[in-house]
């Protein structure tokens, strides 16, 4: 059994996912880097990782079924599970006043399963392997707009605030078990799935939301997931991070 800390990531090809293994390879971690669909990319990801010993993972972590499959995968092929980074997810917009009810449904459903029970269940199984060894860390990407609200995307808000509390639940749950549980909440970041999004609205538009005058980076909240995955970053365990260049306050 190697004993090198491993790391499951979701959603992993691109974006934050990307960026969290990233940072969490640089870091010794080895990685299982999940992907649904992108496989060309996931495979192009894995080559520039630091270190040895990384694989990649497909599931739909949507889907209870998969996700269960995706954690007895990882777990029997790495030995063990030290980390949980609950990155995949998805915007999804909505319109109250256009989206026919039926629509309406789907778009809560699918928010729902993707970005908010994707990770809790996740978070179970994990939990399962962590509790064993008495340590582990659950991070859970969420976002600036469980706080603020998405007017275009309800349901997308709707799933990352019930994240953060959560989140929030499941560090008081499973700290006496050895297990610190966070989240992280980015402002707009340059991804690829955020940048039409930020064309559309007007690049310099967007970037002045932050005093910063910029949009943020990936690679900055990989450095963020990192430290949370270090060890000395226990006492912060509960807290959701924000990290949106002040771009939006809240105290």
């Amino acid at each position: 059994m190697n004993e090198q800390k491993v790391a499951l990531v979701t959603g992993a090809a691109t974006g934050i996912g990307k960026a969290c293994a990233e940072a969490l390879a640089t870091r010794g971690f080895i990685i299982a880097a999940n992907y649904r669909s992108r496989r060309e990319e996931a495979e192009q990801m894995l080559t520039t990782l630091d270190g040895t010993g990384h694989q990649l993972f497909q599931a739909d972590v949507s889907e209870p079924e998969q996700a269960s499959r995706l954690m007895d995968e990882v777990v029997s092929s790495l030995g063990r599970i030290d980390v949980l980074v609950n990155a995949a997810g998805q915007f999804t917009n909505q319109t109250i006043d256009g989206d026919m009810f039926s629509q309406w449904q789907l778009s809560w459903q699918h928010s729902m399963a993707l970005n908010l029970m994707g990770p809790v269940n996740l978070a179970f199984l994990a939990a399962q392997s962590m509790i064993k060894r008495g340590s582990g860390r659950i991070i859970n990407i969420t976002s600036r707009g469980a706080f603020r609200g998405e007017p275009t995307a309800p349901a997308y808000g709707a799933a990352k605030s019930a994240l953060n509390s959560a989140t929030q639940s499941l560090a008081q749950a499973l700290g006496p078990k050895g297990i610190c549980v966070y989240a992280v909440a980015p402002g707009w970041t340059e991804t690829p799935a955020a940048s039409p999004r930020i064309r559309a609205q007007g690049w310099d538009g967007v970037a002045a939301q932050s005093p910063l005058g910029r949009i943020g980076r990936p690679d900055e909240i990989g450095s963020v997931v990192a430290f949370l995955a270090s060890d000395n970053a226990e006492y912060l365990t509960g807290a959701i991070i924000d990290a949106n260049g002040a771009s939006y306050l809240r105290n």
